[in-house]
């Protein structure tokens, strides 16, 4: 009884930047674990009909959670913007899950880590921030990683590979939406919203490809929505842990684990080009989420300068 405590409280006295690491590590390990998933499964179910269940057993699972907190917490005024975000996520998921079910692992995975750097183009374009040279170098750089996977003019870039990009931009597109929810949403509110739109609206694609799913499929589908909260959860311990750039070059561990279980699983083998790319990706990515962290921690040391003096 002693023994688990002990376990807890070893964990928690750990440095923040190692728990981090660890809480992102583990998250990468569940991701990769559905994206196989969703693999094994896109054999006998349609991808969009996966998508489906993974939001439907998504929600039946954090039921319990809005029985908790109550349904006081999903009080908006925002529903437009929620409505839009719910849009964004389907069109995300539902390209995303496509890819997954006709590419190899590493290379979707790979090219889906142009996640960021979308996120920078748009947080010019829709939030108006203000991006200096050194940071759209590093974004010029991430998508040069991206050519070097597709490797345009020597290999033939195919409707998959674009499909894998968009499913990128539109993750990002939903990001910045979560990013202006969050200024007036709880958190709480935010991830409910999420789930409660995406249920319905990723059924409408779901019926044009529906075959009722056998009992076996079902459990796939139940385990593929548990790791699905099992990952964001994890996720959010690391942010709340350290800093972005901290745990972000963690993440990338997706690619390791996402790789053993394509060669494990399904006889793929990531090609060194997708390696390197990655790689460079990685690079940007970090370099990133590196800037958007002491930009806004100079941010708060300015706020705090200001409001001492304010206060003398």
């Amino acid at each position: 009884m002693s023994e688990r405590p002990s376990l807890v409280a070893a964990f928690t006295a750990l440095p923040g930047s190692l728990r981090g690491a660890l809480w992102m590590i583990a998250a990468s390990a569940a991701f990769a674990a559905m994206n196989g998933s969703i693999r094994h499964i896109s054999a006998d179910v349609h991808p969009f009909e996966i998508a489906f269940f993974r939001n439907f057993f998504g929600l039946v699972f954090m039921l319990p959670w809005l029985m908790r907190v109550g349904f006081g917490a999903l009080k908006t005024e925002r529903l437009g913007l929620y409505t839009l975000r719910g849009v964004l996520g389907m069109a995300a998921m539902m390209a995303w899950f496509w890819s997954l079910s006709v590419m190899p692992l590493a290379e979707a995975v790979a090219l889906n880590f142009t996640l960021p750097l979308f996120g920078t183009v748009l947080a010019v374009l829709v939030l108006g921030e203000v991006v200096r040279i050194r940071r759209w170098s590093a974004t010029i750089v991430g998508f040069i990683g991206a050519m070097i996977i597709m490797r345009p003019g020597i290999e033939e870039v195919g409707l998959n590979q674009i499909i894998v990009l968009f499913a990128a931009l539109m993750m990002a597109a939903t990001a910045i939406a979560v990013k202006i929810l969050s200024r007036t949403e709880s958190p709480v509110a935010i991830v409910m919203y999420m789930t409660i739109f995406l249920t319905p609206l990723s059924a409408i694609p779901a019926v044009f490809v529906w075959q009722t799913p056998d009992w076996n499929s079902l459990i796939w589908m139940a385990w593929i929505g548990g790791l699905a909260n099992v990952a964001h959860l994890l996720i959010t311990h690391a942010f709340r842990a350290t800093e972005a750039s901290v745990v972000m070059p963690f993440d990338f561990a997706r690619l390791v684990f996402v790789a053993i279980i394509g060669f494990i699983f399904f006889d793929e083998v990531a090609d060194a080009w997708t390696w390197v790319g990655a790689a460079v990706i990685a690079a940007s990515s970090v370099y990133i989420a590196h800037r958007e962290t002491r930009v806004a921690r100079a941010g708060r040391v300015a706020a705090e300068v200001t409001a001492r003096g304010e206060g003398r």
